[in-house]
């Protein structure tokens, strides 16, 4: 009997080891010279027969080939007819947070409350998680991990997608605050004999005092002695001098300019609005106020009847153009597997009015800048992380997107995941049938 369990559990292992990620890569041993590719530095900018370089997981070079090809060292990566492009970006995902939506233990994205500041979305982070890994051989390398629920949800944190554990993946720890704006309207609630239509929020002006409350309480107990400890209070003080970021999840026209007015009554230097779906009709403010957007998932629909059918298409590529510094986000239904098409949401935006380089912008380097990592992310450049790829085509096309290397701060990563694994068993069972065997 005692043998039996014993078999028993190390079959068990044996399985989940079967069903884990895969091992995270090595740290770079030597220089790696990659010649001949088109480089989309990320910044606007392309070099059509580039050389980059890179050692110690920092890029040492970024060139064009034809004058410098004598320099290239160490291992070199013959990508003449491909593209290299910068890491792609993730703002504003549940990524690792939350493995499989009805196993409830899987689940760490909400905990209970409403004001929540203390609470830190990285100690959650699954890195072994197998949705994460697919993520990576679209090219989204990294991701901004955030928690979702509550008025304020928590503190967001950057990590890279191949790693041991969460302090491994961590590239920037609490990078910044996560607020749930109140909408000023709502539908009725039918289930307690309300009218179903659309009404305004009675709440909606007590919601924003019990915000502003909460941030004086906050300022007000800092102030203090701090003799009781009170950890949400406590987690406020690095929003207050500055070095967090605050992030307003808001959509609505009226609630964004609600939320300039609370960016200008608490003096929040650096304020990101996420969602952001009526921003066309306030760009102006928006601009006026130096806040960055993280717009919504493209691949939507539109809120209003009467709204532009293609206004979630589009909406990027307008505010882009009214300079407003623009990332996309994809949160929603299915947020985490949908993380994937990261690279296809800015494909949109090329074909609703933004060239190729600049919709590139929207998923690299400007999200680099508002999230505050783009010392080290966001572009090919010397002295910035090695996190980057190869690509036989462009890689904002789902048709093109086919990933042949890729790199996180200079490790050579596997582009192996579950899903590819099952791809390549299916298609030897119909290789095998077109010949008969």
């Amino acid at each position: 009997m005692k043998l039996f369990n014993i078999t028993y559990i190390l079959a068990f292992i044996a399985a989940l080891g079967l069903n884990a990620q895969q091992m995270p890569a090595a740290k770079q041993a030597e220089a790696v010279s990659i010649v001949g590719a088109t480089a989309h530095i990320g910044n606007g900018e392309i070099i059509e027969n580039s050389l980059i370089i890179f050692e110690d997981g920092k890029i040492t070079m970024v060139g064009d080939a034809t004058a410098a090809a004598s320099q290239a060292k160490g291992e070199i990566i013959n990508a003449k007819g491909k593209h290299v492009y910068p890491g792609f970006i993730a703002p504003n995902a549940t990524l690792g947070l939350v493995e499989i939506d009805a196993v409830r233990a899987t689940d760490d994205e909400d905990e209970i409350g409403e004001m929540l500041p203390h609470i830190r979305s990285l100690i959650a982070y699954n890195a072994e998680s197998q949705v994460t890994e697919t993520m990576r051989p679209n090219g989204v390398l990294l991701g901004q991990i955030a928690p979702r629920g509550g008025f304020i949800s928590g503190t967001s944190s950057i990590v890279q997608f191949d790693a041991w554990n969460w302090e491994d993946a961590a590239v920037k720890n609490d990078d910044g605050l996560h607020i749930n704006w109140p909408n000023s309207v709502r539908r009725g609630r039918w289930w307690m004999g309300e009218d179903p239509g659309i009404k305004p929020n009675k709440e909606y002006q007590e919601n924003i005092m019990n915000l502003k409350s909460f941030f004086a309480e906050a300022k007000a107990y800092l102030a203090g002695d701090r003799k009781e400890s009170n950890l949400p209070y406590l987690a406020m003080e690095s929003v207050f001098n500055g070095d967090k970021k605050v992030y307003v999840h808001v959509n609505g026209e009226k609630e964004m300019l609600d939320v300039i007015q609370f960016k200008k009554d608490e003096k929040l230097d650096d304020l990101v609005i996420v969602g952001a779906y009526d921003a066309l009709k306030i760009a102006d403010e928006l601009k006026a106020n130096s806040i960055s957007v993280l717009t919504g998932r493209p691949h939507s629909l539109p809120n209003q009847d009467d709204d532009d059918y293609d206004l979630p298409y589009k909406l990027a590529a307008k505010l882009s153009k009214k300079g407003i510094l623009v990332g996309i986000e994809g949160s929603g239904s299915m947020e985490r597997m949908n993380s994937r098409n990261l690279p296809f949401y800015a494909g949109t935006a090329v074909a609703y009015g933004l060239n190729k380089e600049e919709a590139l912008k929207l998923i690299t380097s400007n999200t680099a800048k508002i999230l505050g990592i783009d010392d080290f992310a966001g572009t090919l450049e010397e002295g910035k992380d090695a996190t980057l790829f190869i690509s036989e085509g462009d890689a904002l096309d789902m048709r093109s997107n086919l990933l042949t290397d890729a790199f996180i701060q200079g490790r050579k990563i596997s582009l192996d995941t579950r899903q590819t694994k099952l791809w390549k068993r299916y298609m030897k069972k119909y290789e095998r049938q077109e010949a008969g065997k």
